[in-house]
């Protein structure tokens, strides 16, 4: 030990023979002999000795000691930050295995309220859906209107049905039939383009503003009734410049035409799909839903085979069961952009995350995945027999 001490004073000045503080000087003399036993073998000699002599002026100095040590509590709080966070995702992160278990013979996509070029999370989401549909075996995408924000598409040409669609939905898997209605902001431009780019894409199938059909695999039968709600709602109908085909359609027409068509639907299940919704927690004008209520919700109520009215419109996530009726009213988040959202008279669930959902289902169950753009299953609406 001797020697040691010796041939290390040589090399570094002697520590002080009085000093204050005694465990300074302790952690001085642990400091030396520990770094010189361990470090000094496998580093070259003059990095350890300019990295001794900054710590001895460290060890004299407590301000930059102190300092040092809140440093070091701080990167150790972050750092367990950090691992409790990458535990709670590891435990509730959702891929290709949870996703595989939602699938039933029956599967397909509600998707509304997308145009937003791409930004947002608008891509991402488009993203997941095809990712989602690589371990899911999906059938359609139901687009529940807004297709295009703002101010719709003026022609089949409208550069829109790129940078809103063609683009931001072309993973492989999204390479199915798309069966859409029309939205208010579709109202605002040319909504017979809407209709006519049927003939432009070949999954895009619109073959009338309001129209029923019917998927079906295993012996599984679901019935899609695709209505036109615009029309119905008289603020659309009276503003005739921002929203003037609204006006032209035959409103009586279309609800004696839904009224028709549950009268006559014998599937498993039956769905109805409108862009407005019936009951909603929304800052929209009071009577979009008064007008729903009063012309359509009176006649699903009406037919006993109505499972759920499916719309979007709000930007978020709602589930309304009411007082009386056995359907499941379901407000489709947007897959772009979404909005706050609380609570009201009847609600199961509610979410202001973006997302869209999954419909799967059997002779026994139908249920509906609200997915948020991390893919995580946030609720679901299920109805069984």
């Amino acid at each position: 030990m001797k020697n040691v001490y010796v041939q290390a004073s040589a090399y570094f000045p002697p520590f002080p023979s009085k000093t204050k503080n005694t465990n300074l000087w302790l952690l001085k003399f642990f400091l030396f002999f520990y770094f010189r036993t361990y470090f000094l073998k496998t580093f070259s000699r003059g990095v350890f000795l300019i990295l001794f002599r900054i710590g001895i002026y460290l060890c004299n100095n407590k301000q930059i000691i102190d300092k040092t040590k809140m440093i070091m509590i701080s990167l150790k709080r972050i750092f367990c930050t950090c691992c409790l966070l990458l535990s709670v995702w590891a435990v509730f992160a959702q891929g290709p295995s949870e996703w595989k278990a939602l699938e039933k013979p029956l599967n397909f996509y509600l998707a509304n309220d997308l145009g937003r070029n791409g930004y947002y999370d608008q891509k991402p989401i488009a993203e997941l859906m095809g990712q989602m549909a690589e371990n899911v075996d999906i059938e359609a995408v139901v687009a529940a209107g807004d297709v295009h924000h703002f101010e719709g598409v003026r022609s089949v040409n409208d550069p829109l049905w790129m940078t809103n669609y063609e683009l931001v939905y072309s993973h492989p898997e999204l390479m199915i039939p798309w069966y859409p209605i029309l939205g208010n902001h579709e109202y605002r431009g040319n909504t017979q383009a809407v209709l006519d780019y049927s003939q432009v894409s070949a999954r895009w199938e619109m073959p009338a503003r309001y129209y029923t059909k019917v998927l079906e695999n295993d012996d599984i039968t679901v019935r899609l009734v695709m209505i036109d709600t615009a029309p119905l709602l008289d603020k659309y109908r009276k503003d005739t410049e921002k929203y003037p085909d609204a006006c032209k359609q035959d409103m009586d027409k279309q609800l004696a035409w839904l009224d028709s068509v549950l009268t006559s639907a014998k599937e498993d299940w039956v769905l109805v799909v409108g862009h407005h919704p019936i009951y909603a927690d929304t800052d929209k004008n009071d009577s979009e839903r008064l007008d729903m209520e009063k012309r359509v919700d009176s006649i699903l109520r009406k037919h006993n085979n109505v499972n759920m009215y499916l719309c979007g419109h709000i930007h978020n996530f709602q589930h309304i069961r009411k007082a009386g009726s056995k359907i499941d009213y379901v407000v489709n988040t947007s897959a772009s952009l979404s909005r706050k959202v609380k609570a009201v008279e009847g609600t199961v669930f509610c979410s202001g995350e973006t997302g869209f959902s999954l419909i799967s289902a059997d002779k026994k169950e139908l249920c509906l995945y609200m997915i948020n753009k991390e893919g995580k299953v946030l609720h679901t609406v299920r109805q069984t027999r």
